[in-house]
C-alpha cells in the first residue's frame, strides 16, 4: 500500500468515527471531502483567533431566507455552541451546527489562515577573513525553522552553483563551506543542535547512519523549483567519522541533460573532431583521465548523449549513477558492498551494447575486462585516475603489465582540467618579462597567432554581479591520440623509463599538453594565468 492510500484509509477512519459521534451528540454530520479545497471561505463572521481557540468554522452567512451554518470539532465547546444558539435565536436569525472531523477543520483553517511564507536572506560567500558575512550568514541558519534548514542549504547551494557542501566539525564549531567554480569558500558557522537536525535529515534521505565509526557513502535526488521551473539535483553524500564528530561532504550534480552536449564543454573544434573521429568506430577504448572533480563525468555523459541513437544499444555501470539519461540502460554497482566493475560488465556484455561506459577503472580485473570487451566489438568508454595521458599508460602498465592487447585496444586519451571563466568586466594588462619568458617557454614549437614579445593577459575585476570576478568554468582538455608510434610504448618494442618519452612522442605528433592549452587559453582571455597556475 503506497503512502496515498495510507493517508486516504486513516482519513476514511476518522470520518467513520465522526459519523458516530455525530450520533452519539444528536448532532448533524458533515463529509467535506468532496468541497473542503474549493468551497468559497465565508468571512468576517467570526475572527481567525476565535476560530483557532474553539475550532469553529463559518460555513454559511445568514440571511433573510438562510439560517447561519458553523462547522464544529469534538473540541469545540459546548458552552459556545450553546451561546451561538441564543445570540442568533435572539437575533431572529436561524443557525445550524455540523460535525465534522479534526482533518477536515484542518484543511478549512489552512485555507483561512495559512502559514505566511518565511523569505531568508540569501547566502553571500565570504572573502578569506570576511567575518561580517560569516557571521550574517550563521545568524540567518539559525533563524532558518528546524524542519527547513536542511532544504534550505540545499536549495542555497544550488543557486549559487556551488558543486559541494562540506560540513565540517571543528573543536568549538560547525563549520560550512561550500565549493563554488571549483574554490572552497567558507559560508557558515553553525550550532551543534542546528547540526544534529541537519545530520538526522541527511541520515533519513541519504541512507547513512550518523552513529557509523566507519566511513559511509549515500545518494538522494531533490527537485529543487526556481523561476517557474524545475531541475533535479542529485547529491552524492560521502560520511567520515572525526576527532569531533561526523564530517560531511554533499557533491551536488545539477542535472540538466540538454547541458550534457560536446558543444557546451568549451573545447576547441579540433578537439571536437578528435573526439567524433574516434567515437564513431564501432570498437575502441576511450579513457578520461584526471583527478576527482575535474569533470571527467560531465565529459563522458556529453559524449554518451552524442552518442545515444536509436541504432545504439548503450549500457552503463555506474557507482553512483550521477545523472540519468533517456534511451540509455544505467546500472548501479554498489562496490562498497561487494559488488565489482568488472563482473558487472562481464554480465552486461552478454547484452550486446554498442557501448559501454564503465564509472571507472580501478584494478587489474576491471582493466583487463574493458580491453578485452574494446577488441571484440563495443566501444567502451571509462574515467582512470592519472594527472596525464603519459602517466596513465605508465599506471595502466603497472597494472597489467606490458599487453599488445591494451596497445591495439585504446584509442584515445583525455586529460582534463577545469579552470574558472572570467567575467566580462575583465580587465587588460601587459606580462612582465619573468611571465612573458614562461609563456615563450611553454609555447615553443606550439603554431599560434600571438605575439610573444608584446603580450597582453586578462585579470578578473569583482563587481556585484561576479563578486569573484569569474562566471562558471571552462573545460581545458590534453588529448592524446593513440597512434603507431605511442603503440610502440605500450607494446614493449621501444623501452621507457619516463611518462615524458611517451609525451615527448605525441607531441612530435601534434599533442598540446594541459599546461600549453592552458596558458593558450589565458592567452585568449577565458581565464588566467593564475587559475591556470592553481588547476594545471
Amino acid at each position: 500500500m503506497n503512502e496515498e492510500e495510507v493517508q486516504r484509509k486513516r482519513r476514511q477512519n476518522e470520518e467513520d468515527a465522526t459519523r458516530k459521534r455525530a450520533g452519539i451528540l444528536g448532532m448533524a454530520y458533515l463529509d467535506t471531502r468532496d468541497f473542503e479545497k474549493e468551497f468559497p471561505l465565508v468571512r468576517d463572521v467570526l475572527d481567525k483567533k476565535q476560530m483557532h481557540e474553539d475550532f469553529i468554522i463559518p460555513l454559511q452567512k445568514g440571511a433573510e431566507s438562510l439560517p447561519y451554518q458553523f462547522m464544529v470539532t469534538s473540541q469545540t465547546p459546548k458552552s459556545l455552541i450553546d451561546k451561538l444558539s441564543q445570540t442568533y435565536e435572539d437575533e431572529g436569525q436561524r443557525v445550524e451546527f455540523y460535525l465534522i472531523s479534526n482533518s477536515a477543520y484542518q484543511v478549512f483553517m489552512l485555507r483561512h489562515d495559512p502559514p505566511q511564507q518565511v523569505h531568508y536572506d540569501d547566502i553571500k560567500i565570504a572573502d578569506e577573513g570576511d567575518s561580517a558575512t560569516l557571521e550574517a550568514v550563521s545568524q540567518t541558519l539559525d533563524r532558518v525553522s528546524t524542519d527547513k534548514v536542511f532544504d534550505y542549504l540545499l536549495d542555497q547551494a544550488d543557486k549559487l552553483g556551488a558543486s559541494d557542501i562540506h560540513i565540517e566539525n571543528l573543536r568549538n564549531t560547525i563549520r560550512i563551506r561550500m565549493r563554488v567554480d571549483g574554490i572552497l569558500h567558507p559560508v557558515a558557522e553553525i550550532s551543534r543542535d542546528k547540526y544534529r537536525i541537519f545530520m538526522g535529515e541527511l541520515s533519513s534521505r541519504a541512507n547513512v547512519s550518523t552513529a557509523s565509526v566507519r566511513p559511509q557513502s549515500g545518494h538522494m535526488q531533490k527537485d529543487i523549483t526556481r523561476n517557474g521551473a524545475t531541475h533535479l539535483l542529485n547529491i552524492r553524500v560521502e560520511m567520515v567519522p572525526t576527532m569531533y564528530g561526523q564530517d560531511a561532504v554533499l557533491r551536488l550534480f545539477n542535472f540538466d541533460e540538454s547541458l550534457l552536449n560536446l558543444d557546451l564543454l568549451g573545447i576547441t573544434e579540433e578537439e571536437r573532431d578528435k573526439i567524433n573521429e574516434i567515437i564513431s568506430h564501432p570498437r575502441g577504448l576511450v579513457l578520461m583521465v584526471g583527478p576527482t572533480g575535474s569533470g571527467k563525468s560531465t565529459t563522458l555523459y556529453s559524449i554518451l548523449n552524442a552518442l545515444n541513437t536509436t541504432e545504439r544499444k548503450i549500457i552503463t555501470l555506474e557507482d553512483p549513477i550521477e545523472y540519468g539519461i533517456g534511451g540509455i540502460s544505467q546500472i548501479p554497482i554498489q562496490t562498497n558492498q561487494g559488488g565489482s566493475f568488472a563482473e558487472g560488465l562481464r554480465s552486461v556484455l552478454r547484452l550486446d551494447p554498442d557501448v559501454v561506459m564503465v564509472g571507472e577503472i580501478r584494478d587489474n580485473d576491471t582493466a583487463r575486462t574493458a580491453i578485452q570487451a574494446s577488441i571484440t566489438g563495443h566501444l567502451v568508454l571509462s574515467s582512470f585516475h592519472a594527472n596525464s595521458p603519459s602517466a596513465a599508460f605508465s599506471r595502466m602498465i603497472d597494472m597489467i603489465g606490458v599487453n599488445p592487447i591494451f596497445s591495439s585496444s585504446i584509442r584515445l586519451l583525455i586529460a582534463q582540467r577545469l579552470v574558472r571563466k572570467l567575467a566580462d568586466n575583465k580587465e587588460e594588462y601587459k606580462a612582465d618579462k619573468a611571465t612573458t619568458e614562461y609563456i615563450k617557454r611553454v609555447l615553443d614549437g606550439v603554431d599560434h597567432d600571438y605575439d610573444l614579445d608584446n603580450i597582453t593577459l586578462y585579470r578578473e575585476v569583482k563587481s556585484e554581479k561576479y563578486p569573484f570576478g569569474f562566471n562558471g568554468r571552462t573545460a581545458i582538455m590534453e588529448q592524446m591520440v593513440v597512434s603507431e608510434e605511442i603503440q610502440k610504448f605500450i607494446r614493449g618494442d621501444v623501452r621507457f623509463t619516463n611518462t615524458e618519452m611517451i609525451e615527448a612522442a605525441a607531441k612530435k605528433e601534434g599533442l598540446l599538453t594541459l599546461e600549453q592549452k592552458g596558458v593558450l587559453a589565458a592567452l585568449r582571455g577565458d581565464t588566467t594565468l593564475d587559475e591556470v597556475s592553481r588547476v594545471i
